[in-house]
């Protein structure tokens, strides 16, 4: 018996020992929305064995009419009760979509990041991903009105009695129960802001974990009749929320990115650097996928204390990506944090593109530039291009222009996936720019 039907038995076994009536198979679709299809535990084993039948036609991103058969087979390795629901008799799994014929489809996003790590693997490397998963607590989640949030706190404060404070706490309960473990977890900066840091692990897992993050987030936001959002700017005049991510590279000797003995605690290997050049040299080209709203643009900006350019340091936490400092024992914790990605992104997708980058990087040798010391925050654009920095795309029309020229991107998503992709976001601008907003209104209808 292999370790796939080992996990399936496992899995079979568990259904019926903790008495599950349920079972919710899920993927997601080009955009990263959560889909859904319920079973119930008769189905399992045809599940496993031959996968349920839908129309990919119906899913954004997935099948043409004339091509719509697909088949969800869930992956036994995700299996896990949903606590909050029906008293723990609820469980999911996520699945893996493939054609009638057996093949995986290239239109699903889980596929796109197994080829991304398989091509690594294959290379005898493991990507290893830790996400700070910022978001915002809100009244309510009416679009029709600015967002009303549930405190006035700031950064670490303790809020021992507010809403937002015990919706977290239950937040992390419910995580934990469901296996995804939790590093740390404080209010942020603006009011009602939050952040939930998760312990790091292989980024197909992450992915996995990302996804089940935010509908449990929303659902027990729900639960009390309040509303969270991952909207990268919900808020004008306040800082937004982003998805910092914590990166390295495994092989069957440890932490690559790991330097030689007697190297300062924020040194990389020459891997390291590489893998950081790759990602920096690629940054423009990547950003579509990493930010992939209109309203993404709107958080990337100097004064809000997320990344405006492409650049790198160690202690400077305006640059793009950063070497945060290790502990001389500790060489597992070696790692570059890239700072752009904000919660709404694709994360397959997101890690499938930045994992190409670095790879790049490495198998082109690519040289690192030079560390950027100064604030950035404070520097202005004249000042910023003397010294060759080049600004991150400041729109999602300009970051789907880098997009569309990038040969790394269109070989990282393949051909399905990166057209559509194109051809929604695009969509998605062009629909943006027929909009008028409530600032045009106050700035020039009175005066014109």
């Amino acid at each position: 018996m292999d370790e796939v039907q080992r996990e399936q038995e496992y899995v079979l076994r568990s259904v019926e020992e903790r008495n599950v009536k349920l079972i919710r198979l899920w993927f997601t679709d080009v955009v990263g929305q959560l889909k859904s299809v319920a079973i119930s535990p008769v189905e399992l084993e045809t599940a496993f064995s031959e996968g349920i039948h839908f129309d990919g036609s119906a899913i954004d991103g997935f099948s043409r009419i004339q091509e719509s058969d697909v088949l969800a087979k869930p992956d036994p390795s995700t299996f896990e009760l949903l606590p909050w629901t029906d008293s723990g008799t609820t469980a999911r799994m996520f699945c893996d979509i493939h054609l009638p014929g057996g093949e995986p489809f290239e239109g699903d996003p889980r596929n796109v990041l197994r080829r991304n790590l398989r091509s690594a693997h294959d290379r005898g490397l493991d990507f290893m991903v830790a996400p700070e998963m910022e978001f915002f607590y809100f009244a309510d989640g009416d679009p029709s009105k600015p967002p009303t949030p549930l405190d006035s706190g700031s950064y670490f404060d303790l809020t021992t009695s507010d809403v937002a404070s015990d919706l977290r706490r239950r937040t992390l309960s419910v995580l934990e129960a469901m296996g995804i473990p939790i590093e740390y977890s404080f209010h942020e900066d603006a009011p009602s802001q939050h952040e939930i840091d998760l312990r790091y692990t292989d980024a197909l897992t992450m992915a996995d974990q990302i996804m089940t993050f935010r509908l449990v987030v929303r659902e027990l936001a729900m639960e009390q009749g309040r509303f969270a959002s991952f909207m990268p700017k919900p808020i004008e005049g306040l800082q937004g929320s982003g998805m910092h991510l914590h990166l390295s590279l495994f092989d069957e000797i440890g932490n690559t990115f790991h330097p030689s003995d007697g190297a300062g605690p924020q040194e990389l290997s020459p891997t390291g650097q590489k893998f950081m050049a790759g990602l920096l040299h690629h940054a423009r080209e990547i950003t579509a996928v990493t930010n992939q709203l209109v309203n993404s643009y709107k958080r990337l900006v100097v004064g809000y204390e997320a990344p405006a350019w492409v650049s790198w340091a160690r202690n400077n936490r305006s640059a793009l990506i950063r070497v945060p400092v290790t502990k001389p024992e500790k060489t597992s914790s070696t790692r570059i944090e890239f700072r752009s990605p904000d919660p709404a992104c694709n994360p397959y997708l997101a890690f499938a593109v930045i994992l190409a980058a670095g790879q790049a990087g490495i198998d082109g040798d690519y040289e690192l530039p030079a560390e950027t010391a100064q604030n950035l925050f404070e520097m202005t654009v004249e000042e910023a291009e003397s010294m060759g920095v080049k600004p991150l795309p400041r729109s999602l029309a300009e970051a789907l222009d880098e997009m569309e020229n990038s040969k790394l991107v269109f070989d990282a998503l393949g051909e399905h996936i990166f057209e559509w992709f194109m051809r929604n976001k695009r969509a998605e601008w062009s629909s943006y720019k027929l909009h008028v907003s409530r600032w045009e209104m106050e700035r020039y209808l009175p005066s014109w």
